[in-house]
């Protein structure tokens, strides 16, 4: 029968393993162990040291050691390659920094901490009486440190856990795509920010719903969708790519928005699909990109056509050599050449200017205006240029001057009162008005044409757009006037807006801040 001491000795070993077993806090699982082994071991404290993911060691836990002990034995340990090394440099060192700082250490126990041939570190224990350990005490410490080791090493590994999972989360999170993690029956488990802001669907609501329920695909344009893709057998385990689809989901504030969805299948170590992880990337732009070129192409070949064709028609009629052509015919062709010639250079000089507003390089020169003065001066232009319609300035002589390129605000008012004219019924009033504020000057072109309905509004101020009805089919433009006029105003620190009922009378407003 054993005695007490050893039934206690071997009652509290389990007690400590059990309490070791349980435990993945790392510092949680470090001071149970240094407490429980200064206390097997009569001690008075001790340190565990942990080899660090660098290589070198470093004191991780402590107990019943002074902060001046502890600022001491910090260097030797840091110097040490191998902490078995550690405990003969610590023997030799502790008894001139106790007597220095007052304490009575004069021995160290050491117990290494090994997982299989893995040395994960020591644990030391200081004692102020010494004796030797029979075999018997020997086993059970040896039996201490083992599960010592393994219970560090399990904390460990749950903490390097805990930190990959926080680590993926967060690249999850904050991925500039959305991102859908879903189970093999397409329940989504995981709905990340950047897919949120997407649909405008709340992570909470879209969780636990399938797919294809919280995020429909329509008009497909490319690809194949989840779930004809499963319906041919995808995915194979070694055999499985990625899956891709485009086409337009719908917001939660029922607008469609351009994506493109890739699919990857995620197994187990037996082949079984545990996962598909979606990526959802908005291609809006990138479609609007491929729009806005083929309207480039096709608005800009149409107006060039046009006059490049009468130009060429003129120039060979003139040059025929079986006519004779009197002198207004001769003229009036010429006219028509020229004409057509500024129409061409007007549109390539719009067109640089589009590329460099989209560049960046949109350059202006400043100068204090008369904004009214100017008024008169563009206006008095196009009255020599229509009959049709009557120009009214309503511009005050007395408003503040303003900063601004005179060339570029002459080419803003230029188009307003050539749009106003283009879409003005036969004889229609133009009025050119201005006023001012305490710290703009507006001016407003104002036409009695059909008006301009309120859903296209919003996009008048873009590259190409034309609106749609039987006047402006009738009428030449390659949609970059008003683009061009807002990147001016908006360079110039102003803003640029319309006005209009839909029915009759549009009235286009700019304003320009005034001079300091």
């Amino acid at each position: 029968m054993l005695p007490d001491y050893r039934v206690r000795q071997r009652d509290y070993l389990l007690n400590i393993s059990r309490a070791l077993t349980s435990q993945l806090d790392l510092n949680a699982v470090l001071r149970l162990i240094l407490q429980s082994a200064v206390d097997m071991l009569n001690g008075l404290a001790g340190l565990v040291v942990l080899k660090d993911p660098d290589g070198r060691y470093r004191i991780r836990e402590s107990y019943g050691v002074a902060r001046p002990l502890l600022d001491q034995l910090n260097p030797i340990m840091s110097a040490v390659e191998d902490p078995r090394e550690a405990t003969t440099l610590l023997e030799r060192n502790l008894v001139a920094i106790a007597q220095r700082i007052g304490l009575g250490f004069w021995q160290v126990v050491s117990l290494p901490l090994n997982v299989g041939n893995e040395l994960l570190g020591n644990l030391y224990v200081f004692r102020n009486m010494g004796g030797e350990y029979s075999a018997n005490d020997r086993l059970i410490l040896q039996s201490f440190a083992d599960q010592a080791a393994i219970a560090v090493n399990n904390a460990r590994l749950y903490q390097e856990l805990a930190q990959e999972k926080r680590r993926l989360d967060a690249i999850l999170e904050f991925s500039a795509d959305g991102v859908v993690i879903m189970d093999a029956g397409h329940h989504i488990v995981t709905f990340n920010r950047a897919l949120a802001m997407l649909t405008g669907i709340a992570p909470n609501v879209a969780f636990s719903k399938r797919f294809e329920d919280v995020l429909p695909l329509a008009n497909k344009r490319a690809g194949v969708t989840l779930t004809d893709a499963e319906a041919k057998g995808w995915p194979q385990v070694g055999a499985s790519g990625p899956l891709f689809v485009e086409g337009d989901l719908k917001r939660a504030n029922g607008k469609l928005v351009s994506v493109e969805i890739n699919f990857a299948p995620l197994f187990d170590h037996e082949g079984r699909l545990l996962n598909i992880i979606a990526n959802v990337r908005d291609i809006t732009r990138f479609r609007e990109a491929d729009e806005m070129k083929s309207t480039f192409v096709s608005v800009v070949s149409h107006e060039l056509k046009t006059p490049v064709a009468l130009i060429k028609g003129y120039s060979s009629t003139l040059r025929r050599q079986d006519a004779r052509w009197d002198q207004q015919t001769v003229r009036d062709s010429l006219q028509v050449i020229e004409e057509e010639s500024d129409r061409l250079a007007e549109l390539i000089d719009n067109l640089l200017d589009a590329s460099r507003v989209q560049a960046g390089n949109f350059r202006l020169t400043m100068v204090e205006l008369d904004i009214d003065q100017l008024v008169v001066k563009v206006v008095g232009k196009f009255k020599l240029q229509t009959r049709s319609q009557k120009l009214i300035v309503e511009a005050p002589s007395n408003l503040p001057l303003v900063n601004a390129d005179e060339a570029r605000i002459t080419q803003v008012l230029s188009n307003l009162i050539s749009n106003a004219i283009k879409y003005s019924p036969e004889g229609g009033d133009i009025r050119i008005t201005g006023t001012s504020t305490e710290a703009d000057v507006v001016i407003t072109v104002s036409d009695d044409g059909p008006g301009i309905p309120p859903e296209d509004q919003a996009q008048l101020f873009m590259r190409f757009y034309r609106v749609d009805n039987a006047m402006t089919r009738k009428t030449q433009g390659a949609g970059l006037g008003l683009y061009l006029s807002k990147a001016i105003i908006e360079a110039h620190g102003g803003r640029i807006w319309v006005e209009s009922d839909g029915r009759s009378g549009s009235r286009f407003r700019f304003s320009l801040p005034r001079a300091r």
